[in-house]
């Protein structure tokens, strides 16, 4: 069957590998229809400068991104023609079939495209982000990254009720697209100076919550910045920790709570995405809103070049065989 996998960096290539199986007792096997790439896929595997010894990676790998149907199974919960959002335990989801446990996988409605589907995963990691911030009305949300995490924030905040919405960005694109997902208003940051906007449309008080959704070494710092005194930062950025900024004394001054959030790393790693796709399946959330590419598998090698170079205005490529 059809396969790729990272052989050296920004290096994927193509395999034919034999089927996966037999099953064992409680193993679902699943026909992958969707994928999509995430930022992690680029930061941490893709473009990461990694020991020669990291590579190849295993087959499939890196992706965990995944949506398809079941085509055998041998669990009581899940039977042959099912969809699903599949999250692979060893992040290894290019390929055409995988074999998971029921405990990673997130049952879907039977309308739809799994081209849509697949974009709860991401919107899921983001949900568990949004629990830190609470209860949003009358609360003024900065979220400074608009791209599909970003948007998701952006989205959330506005569905809850919060008075402003900001999306800040270095691509216009992008804060343009955060108008579509609910902003009150964006920053531009490559032509507009982040404090002085942030003081002109808050009033002069900053911001109760900023979110860095940004994956620059310089986000959290710029979090610092626009937060008002006593209000919340939630960090989601994957950055290089040696190449981080954070202005400590400004940050202990101004009495800051900080929220580190990383839902991968918790007990429950898919409850949030199962509960996007709950929202989105009473309309509530859109995860298609994400999708603004779609390619084959055999084009995933200019996928990840897309999605690495922000090229043609990307925000999420859906990828199917």
């Amino acid at each position: 069957m059809k396969s790729a996998r990272l052989v050296s960096r920004r290096n994927i290539q193509f395999n034919d590998i034999s089927e996966p199986g037999p099953l064992s007792k409680n193993e679902v096997l699943i026909e992958i229809q969707a994928m999509s790439i995430c930022g992690s896929d680029i930061l941490l595997e893709y473009d990461a400068e990694l020991p020669e010894e990291h590579y190849p990676f295993i087959h499939g790998a890196p992706m965990h991104e995944c949506a398809g149907v079941v085509i055998d199974s041998k669990s009581s919960k899940y039977k042959n023609g099912d969809r699903v959002i599949v999250f692979p335990e060893n992040v290894n989801g290019m390929q055409e079939r995988i074999i998971s446990t029921p405990s990673r996988l997130i049952k879907l409605p039977t309308w739809g495209s799994l081209d849509d589907w697949v974009m709860c995963q991401p919107m899921g990691t983001a949900l568990f982000s949004t629990k830190k911030w609470g209860n949003p009305i009358n609360k003024n949300i900065a979220i400074i990254g608009q791209g599909p995490i970003g948007l998701t924030f952006t989205q959330i905040a506005e569905k809850q009720g919060a008075l402003n919405v900001v999306g800040i960005d270095l691509i216009k694109y992008r804060c343009i697209k955060s108008k579509e997902f609910g902003s009150t208003d964006f920053i531009h940051s490559e032509k507009e100076n982040i404090l002085e906007k942030s003081l002109e449309i808050t009033n002069g008080e900053l911001f109760d919550t900023v979110v860095d959704a940004s994956g620059d070494p310089t986000g959290l710092n710029t979090a610092i910045n626009i937060a008002k005194n006593e209000g919340q930062i939630v960090s989601f950025s994957l950055v290089h920790p040696d190449n981080v900024e954070f202005n400590h004394r400004q940050w202990m001054t101004k009495n800051l709570q900080l929220n580190a959030t990383v839902v991968a790393a918790t007990s429950k790693p898919i409850q949030e995405i199962k509960e996007v796709v709950n929202l989105a399946s009473r309309g509530w959330l859109e995860p298609s809103k994400l999708r603004s590419h779609n390619m084959k598998f055999d084009q995933i090698k200019e996928a990840f070049e897309i999605y690495r170079q922000k090229k043609d205005n990307v925000i999420k490529i859906a990828i199917s065989f």
